[in-house]
């Protein structure tokens, strides 16, 4: 293959620009490894502050917090139709974030060897476009299911238990994974690397540009804004739609008095990861959808701008941890059950009274009627059922 004739350009230009643009291609216009300097002080500020100093913190948080997450998870005493979701996310935003962990180690090999960094990049790219992606689409969808199950424990309670199992929750998981798996496929296919000769300095450079299939626009011009769409606002409209019905629902509930249930309680957590999910996604769906700005083949200015929209979906798959750490107690007594034996013998006083609430204590009307039934560490089985414990309905 014969490289591409670059005559207005220089390799210094692609060093400083470690994602090179890619241009389309054109029998008037040759490829050129950069079109313009401007903004790339605010680019490559960017770039380092996320690839050296957010994405290997966030790293290192997020995948060893979503690691213990699902240990929690799959202990006996956390199988819920709840959990199920919760384990898929961790699931979902750990493959991003190892997806992340690669742009860190190119943005630090940048430091030495550009050339590598670059090569590595433009090679790379790709293949990680489509990961971004397709991981982006699964939490987003992920995160609208566990919404759509709190909308019908809260709103429609004497359904929850027919609804909200187990079994359908890992069955929506699986669609979920599979569908945005094929959904994606045309992001792997829009990229690749060039090696693209600079006559001027009687040398080459790697870059990134779109395939045949990537420039043709009668497909990719509405498949980027309804795929786009449905990673960020078609999502952001129905967790907003949810989370307002549901408080509002909680709402009426602490008018008339009641206090809340542990059902409610594991809703207040999941709002709280809703709402960070929509805080975080929010920026990047306006920007990809609204405004139909991409990556690599924007100016610096974009660029800098995506670095930032890029991080916060960074912080979002790598907090969840975190949340259910602070916000949910029986997490926090089975993360200690299983980690730290030595500590478990000061439980929460919460978690003593859930411990104490054993189903024979409770009336079977309430039970059949109310599923407000909590799977807590200690309960003991329900008559005709497998022990240790009943599965629960959140």
């Amino acid at each position: 293959m014969n490289p591409y004739l670059v005559e207005d350009s220089t390799l210094l230009s692609v060093v400083t620009n470690l994602s090179t643009s890619a241009l389309y291609r054109s029998h008037e216009k040759p490829l050129t490894c950069n079109t313009s300097d401007e903004y790339i002080q605010f680019y490559n500020t960017a770039r380092y502050i996320t690839g050296l100093i957010v994405y290997p913190i966030g790293c290192i948080v997020g995948i060893a917090g979503n690691i213990l997450a699902l240990i929690v998870f799959q202990h006996r005493d956390m199988r819920t139709s709840t959990n199920v979701y919760l384990s898929s996310l961790a699931v979902s935003d750990t493959i991003k974030l190892l997806n992340d962990a690669l742009y860190f180690m190119i943005v630090a090999i940048a430091l030495k060897e550009s050339d590598l960094a670059e090569e590595m990049m433009s090679s790379l790219y790709p293949v990680a476009h489509y990961v971004f992606n397709m991981s982006v689409c699964v939490t987003a969808w992920l995160t609208v299911s566990v919404a759509v199950e709190r909308y019908i424990a809260v709103c429609y309670p004497s359904r929850a238990k027919e609804l909200c199992t187990t079994r359908r929750a890992k069955l929506i998981c699986t669609f979920v994974f599979i569908i945005m798996i094929v959904i994606t496929i045309p992001a792997a296919l829009k990229y690749e690397m060039k090696t693209v000769f600079d006559s001027s300095i009687n040398q080459t450079c790697s870059l990134i540009v779109p395939t045949t299939f990537g420039n043709n626009k009668a497909f990719y011009v509405p498949y980027v804004w309804i795929h786009n769409s449905l990673r960020g606002i078609v999502p952001v409209f129905i967790l907003v739609f949810l989370n307002i019905s549901i408080i509002n629902e909680l709402r009426k509930e602490r008018v008339k008095g009641k206090k809340f249930t542990s059902r409610n309680r594991i809703t207040l957590m999941l709002i709280a990861i809703v709402f960070m999910f929509i805080v975080c996604i929010t920026p990047d769906a306006i920007l990809s959808t609204f405004f139909g700005k991409g990556y690599v083949d924007e100016d610096n200015l974009v660029k800098g701008v995506r670095e930032i929209t890029d991080a916060l979906l960074h912080v979002n798959s790598a907090c969840s941890f975190m949340l259910y750490c602070s916000l949910s107690i029986v997490f926090r007594t089975t993360f200690i059950k299983i980690f730290c034996k030595f500590l478990d013998r000061h439980p929460e006083p919460e978690a003593i009274h859930l411990n104490r609430k054993t189903t024979s204590q409770r009336q079977p009307e309430a039970v059949h009627e109310n599923p407000d039934v909590v799977r807590v560490n200690g309960c003991t089985p329900a008559p005709g059922e497998d022990p240790p414990c009943r599965e629960d309905y959140l």
